[in-house]
């Protein structure tokens, strides 16, 4: 990855961490805030795949797992995001074809990371978390995430796509 990708991806995690943790806490439903990082993570993973978006996974989730005002286990969105990442750049190629794919890809990335983070709550007793909590609030989280998604991923798609034009065009020559 060149700097100015680099750049550009730290850009968007700060964004979308600073929308997340800042902001839209005051619109929160149920107690449960829209998952900007989760929507940033599938958006590189459907345009650069699963190691990209494992990587940032991990970052924003570690990010998400240490900033104010954090309650829970370090290391549960980091989990939940890495494998969020790798299973929507897994699918890439179909989900890129049409925006319902796109927005599919998002619901069902909302289901598994919240999935994940609830149940490694679950597993490691956290306070708070249990089985009619969960049941609230994945549907409450992946109804946010896919309203999010018309907003957020094809910004993510665009800026990618600008930033590896050389790319796009060996694919284009491999296709052929």
């Amino acid at each position: 990855m060149t700097a100015l990708r680099a750049l550009a991806v730290t850009a968007l995690l700060v964004v979308a961490l600073t929308l997340q943790l800042g902001v839209f806490p005051a619109l929160s439903i149920a107690g449960v805030v829209p998952d900007v990082a989760l929507i940033v993570v599938i958006a590189l993973a459907l345009a650069r795949g699963p190691e990209l978006a494992t990587l940032v996974g991990f970052a924003a989730g570690l990010t998400l797992d240490l900033a104010p005002p954090a309650d829970h286990t370090v290391g549960r969105w980091a989990l939940a995001l890495v494998v969020v990442g790798y299973l929507a750049g897994l699918v890439r190629r179909d989900a890129r074809s049409s925006a319902f794919a796109a927005v599919l890809v998002v619901a069902a990335g909302s289901f598994v990371g919240t999935s994940v983070f609830a149940l490694s709550g679950l597993v490691l007793g956290e306070p708070g978390v249990s089985v009619s909590r969960v049941l609230q609030v994945i549907p409450v989280a992946v109804g946010y995430d896919v309203i999010l998604t018309p907003f957020v991923v094809p910004v993510v798609l665009l800026l990618m796509r600008r930033l590896e034009p050389e790319r796009r065009t060996e694919l284009v020559m491999a296709a052929r």
